[in-house]
C-alpha cells in the first residue's frame, strides 16, 4: 500500500476534547498526523479548533441525523479525490454505511474504529431498537476492510460471536503521553492541596469517581455509590470522602449528591490530573456498558490504584495493572465496600503499562496496520 492519506469521519461532538472518549479521538489523530496526511470530516456541532497537521472540515450532521449526510456524499467524494485519500477511518459504527458508499465511488479502504459494541450500549440505555442496531453493527463490521478496537475485550468478543477473522482486527488502544510514574513528591503535593482545599484531616481517605454524568453507566454508578456503598461505609469507622467530577449532570442528581456530606461534587474540572494524583483510590462501581474505560487508563497512568466491578474493567489486562487493580464480583457491594475500608496500596503501576499505552507505541502499531492493508482494485 502507498503512503496512507487518511480521511477520518467523526459523527458527534469531540471538540473541544474534554472527556475521555473525546480525547481518545482528538489525541489519536493529533499523534497520527506526525506520520501520515490527515483530513477530518466532523459534525457541524463541533467547535472550531486547530490540530497541528490535521485539516478539519466541519459540515456533517451528527449521528442522530446521520441519514441526512446523503446530501454530502458528493462533497466527501470530491474531498477524497482532491486530497488523494486512500484510507477512510470511521469513528464508531454509526457512519459505516457512509464509508461504504465512499469506498464504492473512490476505491478507498474503510477502517471502522470501535470504541464500544454500540448496540449493547444502547441496550443498557434501554433503547427499544438496540436489536436493530445490533444487526446493522454486525453488518458494518463484516463489510469493513479492517476493524480497530480500543478494547481488546471487544475485539475478542467480535471475533468469537460475529466470526470475524482475527487478521481483520487490531487493537489500537487509548494512549497516554506520560512515559514514567509520577513522583511521590508530586502525588503528595496534590493530595495536600486537596485536603487543604476541603479542610480535611490528613487521615481522610480520598476516593475518586469521574465521567460524563448523563451517560447511563456513570449515572448508575452514582446511584450505586449513594444507595449501596455509602450506607455500608456508614457502619464502619472509616474517615473518607468520595470526590465526583464530571460534566452534564442533571439538576436532580446534583441535588441528591449535595445531600450527602461524604461526597464532594466538583462538577467539571478543567484539569483532572491533580485529582488522579492526589486521591488515594479510584472507585469504579460500573456494571453496564462495554469498551475500554479511559478513566481507568488515566488512573493507572497517574499511579492511582483502582477498585472496580469486573464489568467496569473490561479490556484492562492484569499485565498492565498488576496489583493496582482490585476486581470485585459484579453487584457484590459488601465486598466492594470492604475493599474501600481495607484499602492500603503502595505498589506502582507496572513499567510495561507506560510502554504499551504510550501514544508512540500505539501510533507505531496503527501505522503498521495501515501498511499491511491490501489496496483495493
Amino acid at each position: 500500500m502507498e503512503n496512507p492519506s487518511i480521511l477520518g469521519i467523526v459523527s458527534y461532538k469531540v471538540f473541544p476534547a474534554l472527556m475521555g472518549g473525546q480525547k481518545c479521538i482528538s489525541s489519536f489523530y493529533q499523534h497520527l498526523a506526525k506520520d501520515v496526511t490527515i483530513t477530518l470530516a466532523i459534525s457541524k456541532d463541533n467547535e472550531a479548533v486547530k490540530l497541528e497537521g490535521v485539516l478539519i472540515e466541519r459540515f456533517l450532521y451528527n449521528h442522530w441525523l446521520g441519514f441526512l449526510n446523503i446530501r454530502y456524499v458528493y462533497r466527501l467524494i470530491k474531498l477524497v479525490k482532491t486530497k488523494k485519500i486512500n484510507t477512510i477511518i470511521i469513528e464508531h459504527s454509526y457512519f459505516g454505511w457512509l464509508g461504504f458508499m465512499l469506498r464504492f465511488f473512490t476505491k478507498a479502504t474503510v477502517i471502522i474504529r470501535l470504541h464500544n459494541i454500540e448496540a449493547y450500549r444502547f441496550k443498557d440505555m434501554q433503547r427499544n431498537w438496540w436489536r436493530i442496531y445490533l444487526y446493522y453493527e454486525k453488518w458494518v463490521c463484516n463489510n469493513a476492510n479492517h476493524l480497530w478496537f480500543t478494547s481488546p475485550a471487544d475485539q475478542e468478543w467480535v471475533e468469537k460471536n460475529w466470526l470475524i477473522p482475527a487478521k481483520k482486527c487490531s487493537s489500537i488502544l487509548y494512549g497516554i503521553d506520560l512515559k514514567k510514574i509520577p513522583t511521590k513528591t508530586d502525588q503528595k503535593t496534590c493530595r495536600t492541596t486537596l485536603l487543604k482545599q476541603h479542610k480535611l484531616l490528613n487521615t481522610t481517605k480520598l476516593f475518586l469517581f469521574n465521567g460524563t454524568l448523563d451517560y447511563i453507566p456513570n449515572t448508575d454508578a452514582i446511584r450505586i455509590i449513594i444507595s449501596e456503598i455509602i450506607p455500608r461505609l456508614a457502619k464502619s469507622s472509616l474517615n473518607y470522602r468520595i470526590i465526583i467530577c464530571g460534566n452534564r449532570i442533571t439538576e436532580k442528581w446534583q441535588q441528591v449528591l449535595s445531600a450527602h456530606p461524604q461526597i464532594i461534587f466538583e462538577g467539571f474540572v478543567t484539569d483532572i490530573i491533580p485529582y488522579f494524583k492526589g486521591v488515594d483510590c479510584f472507585i469504579n462501581p460500573i456494571t453496564l456498558g462495554s469498551g475500554l474505560k479511559t478513566k481507568l487508563i488515566e488512573s493507572l497512568a497517574n499511579n492511582l490504584s483502582i477498585i472496580s466491578a469486573i464489568s467496569g474493567a473490561k479490556g484492562i489486562n492484569t499485565l498492565y495493572a498488576g496489583e493496582k487493580l482490585t476486581l470485585i464480583k459484579n453487584y457484590d457491594w459488601d465486598a466492594f465496600t470492604q475493599a474501600m475500608i481495607d484499602f492500603n496500596n503502595d505498589t506502582d503501576t507496572p513499567t510495561i503499562f507506560y510502554t504499551d499505552f504510550n501514544w508512540n507505541s500505539i501510533i507505531a502499531k496503527a501505522n503498521l496496520s495501515l501498511q499491511q492493508l491490501p489496496k483495493l482494485a
